[in-house]
């Protein structure tokens, strides 16, 4: 294969360099220059972790021919020691936990920087669009978008020169070509919008509730049943009365109910760990099949983590003094927490907390003048997974 002489600065460092034309940008700095700083991740231009900026501008590495980059000045993450964005944006990631194995962080840092100097205005929303192209699998991204978002509020309120030359392009930031607003050329941002058909609505549901949709929320889903010795009518009454409802959840606290919306919190205590989300859900019911769905989110206070989800639950008649209810939680942490959302630990948990809701559900309808069921105690990490040990033995043995 014939080769190409290319003049190339890198890292503010001019060489003279011989490739193959068909070497990517990403290979030529790992391999010819020993820059490994740069990481390469699915190759196709869709992770973003190979992000570095050519002419202060970020593009992919993985998807660029180094004999594109001829005459032209690339920065690697070894490049931004004196940078003034970079040396705010290392501080930020590292006080609130915006990196955990670290291999996104380089092809992070190289937006983060481009977001700062384009979008000196940028809000929480426009940052977590710009970072759309920036792929995390462990941080859940509150710690990423807070670190950037700690940045543009530091630099409104306490202007740097350096910086200001930089968005004005004075220093070979030729991102500012762009426009201070607009976003990178061939980008379009968008909000994501979720189309649903809503149920007809029947007599006897009151106004103030809404009705069962049939959207469908991804995310970690979690699934489990429970019996109650009660007519079907009598536990769809109750499951559609959430101050009896967050009396029988473990951990669960109802602090205001203004129609189908309710505020409150939700505490879990696994072992050593234990958070508290505090936040709104809205009640909607579909009466007719006894199903209804609690949507919400909140946000745990001491880690800055975010979940939201849904609780389906649908009541069905086994007998005329028999029911069974299924539950089926779907939910999305966001943040330090996030890393636990799939683990088999956690899901255990979850089938527990739905079994003593069960029983909880179960005791108030027998003796509703009973106490309050009890709140959320501390699962034995051991017990749990001797359990899920158990249940896979079983499986496993079940299926020969």
């Amino acid at each position: 294969m014939s080769m190409k002489t290319i003049q190339i600065q890198v890292n503010g460092q001019s060489s003279s360099q011989q490739v193959a034309p068909r070497t990517h940008l990403g290979d030529f700095l790992r391999d010819q220059l020993q820059l490994t700083g740069t990481h390469l991740g699915c190759e196709h231009g869709v992770c973003g972790a190979c992000t570095v900026l050519v002419d202060g501008v970020p593009v992919r590495s993985c998807i660029t021919y180094a004999v594109a980059c001829d005459g032209q000045a690339v920065t690697t993450i070894e490049g931004y020691a004196q940078d003034p964005v970079m040396r705010r944006l290392r501080e930020a990631f590292t006080v609130h936990h915006a990196l955990q194995c670290g291999y996104c962080t380089p092809g992070m840092l190289a937006s983060a920087r481009d977001i700062v100097l384009r979008l000196p205005e940028a809000d929480e929303e426009r940052v977590r669009i710009e970072l759309a192209g920036n792929i995390c699998r462990c941080t859940g991204y509150m710690g990423i978008v807070a670190a950037i978002m700690s940045v543009l509020r530091d630099l409104s309120q306490n202007p740097d020169a350096e910086i200001e030359l930089l968005r004005s392009g004075k220093q070979g930031y030729r991102g500012s070509e762009r426009g201070a607003s607009a976003p990178a050329e061939g980008f379009e941002g968008f909000r994501a919008q979720v189309t649903s058909r809503t149920s007809e609505v029947r007599q006897g549901v009151p106004e103030t509730v809404a009705v069962l949709t049939d959207g469908k929320s991804m995310g970690t889903k979690v699934d489990g049943s429970f019996e109650v010795p009660c007519s079907a009518d009598d536990v769809w009454l109750f499951m559609t009365d959430l101050h009896r409802v967050a009396a029988c959840l473990p951990g669960a606290q109802l602090d205001e109910m203004t129609g189908a919306e309710v505020t409150g919190s939700v505490a879990v205590k696994f072992g050593p760990m234990s958070a508290s989300f505090k936040g709104r859900a809205m009640l909607e019911l579909d009466p007719q099949n006894r199903k209804a769905i609690l949507r919400g989110s909140g946000q745990d206070a001491l880690s800055q983590s975010r979940a939201t989800g849904d609780v389906l639950y649908h009541v069905q008649s086994l007998d005329q003094s028999h029911t069974k209810v299924f539950v089926e939680l779907t939910y999305v942490l966001q943040g330090p927490l996030a890393q636990f959302s799939r683990s088999g630990l956690v899901q255990e948990f979850v089938r527990r907390m739905i079994s003593d809701f069960g029983r909880n559900v179960a005791g108030v309808i027998q003796d509703p003048n009973g106490q309050r069921a009890p709140s959320a105690a501390a699962i034995n990490p051991l017990a749990v997974f001797i359990s899920i040990l158990w249940a896979r033995l079983k499986r496993l043995f079940g299926a020969k």
